[in-house]
């Protein structure tokens, strides 16, 4: 079983940056991963968006659909009011976090709530074949459901002792993890984990002698321990997970792993798009 712990020793070495991005920021939302790019690399993880309201007020995330993925929503600050065609609606408070199979194609929306400021991540995942054309399925996890593990709350996969409840497919790790100035951190990914990542938006990170800050880096492909040292108070979420072995094939909402998923996904999506657009839902 793999070990997180803070150190008081010298950290390892560990894995090479090979990749950084700063994202492109529209609005409110900065891109920092999409499938037709980094996601080519990082995949199972086919893109990240980091939304912070203090950027731009108003925001909202209007009805619309996906399929063939699962989408998770961290938020760290506010409130947001989400519904889905799964039949899920409601509220979630900060530190919640929303998973959502949209399988065989699914509709959702999502807007801030109240004056104050509304933050948070939001992670795409591509699903393996068996999978991509089942039924949507949707999981909102309070605080309390998250599990912590020292300072890394677990939103998917395992580590150590700790395990999501959410069902997401094996063989993928997503982490939210916070660091005071000066503690230091080392995460020892799971067997099998060759793709590995962490996006800092607020605070400062040191990886050997290498800083990260206000960005998304790529480490190289391997097993090795990814050591950390926060330069001050310091928040990211860290993915890793065993490659994705499937093509990429790609709808604008969807994401599958052969052109006949990608068509019966988005036949579907369509057939829904017609029912909400009956019932006044959408334009």
């Amino acid at each position: 079983m793999q070990t997180t712990a803070h150190t008081s020793g010298p950290l390892r070495a560990g894995r090479a940056i090979v990749t950084r991005t700063a994202g492109r920021q529209h609005g409110a939302v900065k891109r920092l991963v999409s499938p037709s790019d980094l996601g080519e690399v990082l995949k199972p993880f086919v893109f990240l968006d980091y939304f912070d309201s203090s950027v731009e007020a108003n925001m909202r995330f209007s009805m619309h659909p996906h399929s063939g993925l699962a989408t998770t929503t961290v938020l760290l600050e506010g409130e947001v009011e989400y519904e889905d065609t799964t039949g899920a609606s409601g509220i979630m408070p900060a530190g919640s976090v929303e998973w959502m199979n949209a399988g065989r194609g699914v509709w959702h929306d999502g807007r801030a709530r109240g004056d104050g400021p509304v933050r948070g991540f939001q992670l795409w995942v591509a699903l393996p074949p068996e999978i991509e054309l089942g039924e949507p399925r949707s999981q909102y996890l309070a605080v309390s459901e998250v599990p912590r593990i020292g300072p890394a709350r677990v939103v998917l996969g395992r580590y150590g002792n700790a395990e999501s409840p959410v069902a997401a497919p094996p063989g993928i790790n997503y982490l939210f993890v916070r660091l005071a100035a000066g503690e230091r951190w080392e995460y020892t990914p799971p067997a099998g984990h060759e793709v590995a990542w962490v996006c800092v938006q607020r605070g400062a990170l040191r990886i050997a002698d290498e800083s990260i800050a206000d960005e998304l880096v790529v480490f190289d492909e391997s097993e090795d321990v990814l050591a950390f040292t926060a330069d001050e108070d310091s928040e990211f979420v860290l993915g890793s997970a065993i490659p994705h072995p499937h093509d990429l094939v790609l709808g604008y909402y969807s994401v599958h792993t052969s052109s006949e998923t990608l068509r019966a996904g988005e036949a579907r999506i369509r057939e829904i798009g017609v029912q909400l657009r009956r019932s006044g839902r959408i334009g």
